[in-house]
């Protein structure tokens, strides 16, 4: 009698782990807890600083509530150019979300080593390809929630602030072209942030203190390739650039792992 012996292929390899992996991000407080201060910080900026203002949002620095998502392209405040001033606008939208993300992304690795999972993981059942792979692509959907709940959050509280919702020089599909951009550029921090956590291990704050200095170098990329008049060209090239990056530091932290001590 003869016996079928199931092939564990590189594709059901992927899919246990990621089955794995998202169902200890979404049972985790963490993600809500981030997801949940994604959706209170632009509320907090926008109601706050238009009352630091005395009710004049431009005295605080936000004329409309599209600031929050960044600005046009080639564009200024007073439309005579860009500037990569740091100014309130400049810092407090949108964009530093990215750092957020380095908390979720960092935090999620690190427990596996602390706790031994991912040792255990490793010796027992999954090759280091596949961790890379499902903590890259798990990191990608909790930083997309994250942006999407900073955009309902920004929403809300633009609302709550009183603050105009006209649309200048940009329409609601370059909106969508703009956010759709921001979102498909998380692969490329979760990728930098995989390696600093896949090299730092157990060592949280050492992952975060490295994410934070890598990612200030992209983070003016990210308003200059996803402006509020993006269209398909700008998400296009947000894609390509995710998964080249994805692919490329991808393979560079499977390198780390089989180089390196699993503690």
């Amino acid at each position: 009698m003869e016996k079928n012996f199931e092939t564990n292929t590189f594709a059901k390899r992927i899919i246990s782990m990621l089955k794995v992996d998202a169902r200890r991000l979404f049972t985790t407080p963490l993600f809500y807890v981030m997801a949940g201060i994604s959706l209170v910080i632009p509320i907090l900026i926008l109601v706050m600083t238009t009352m630091t203002g005395g009710g004049e949002a431009a005295t605080a620095g936000f004329d409309n509530i599209w600031q929050i998502f960044g600005s046009v392209s080639n564009t200024t405040a007073d439309g005579n150019g860009a500037t990569m001033g740091m100014d309130l606008v400049s810092m407090c939208n949108i964009d530093m979300m990215y750092f957020a993300i380095a908390v979720l992304v960092c935090i999620f690795v690190a427990d596996d080593f602390r706790s031994g999972y991912a040792k255990n993981l490793f010796t027992v059942r999954s090759k280091k390809t596949d961790y890379v792979i499902s903590k890259t692509v798990i990191g990608f959907i909790g930083g997309a929630t994250m942006l999407i709940t900073f955009v309902i959050g920004a929403l809300l509280g633009g609302k709550i602030a009183g603050l105009p919702f006209t649309m200048e020089a940009f329409n609601a599909g370059n909106f969508i072209c703009s956010i759709l951009s921001k979102i498909f550029l998380v692969p490329i921090f979760v990728s930098i942030y995989v390696i600093a956590s896949v090299t730092c291990k157990e060592k949280l704050w050492l992952s975060l203190l490295v994410s934070f200095g890598v990612g200030m170098f992209l983070f003016n990329i990210a308003p200059m390739v996803s402006p509020l008049d993006s269209g398909i060209l700008n998400i296009i090239l947000c894609i390509a650039g995710g998964a080249m990056f994805a692919v490329g530091l991808g393979a560079i932290s499977n390198l780390i792992l089989k180089k390196t001590n699993l503690v």
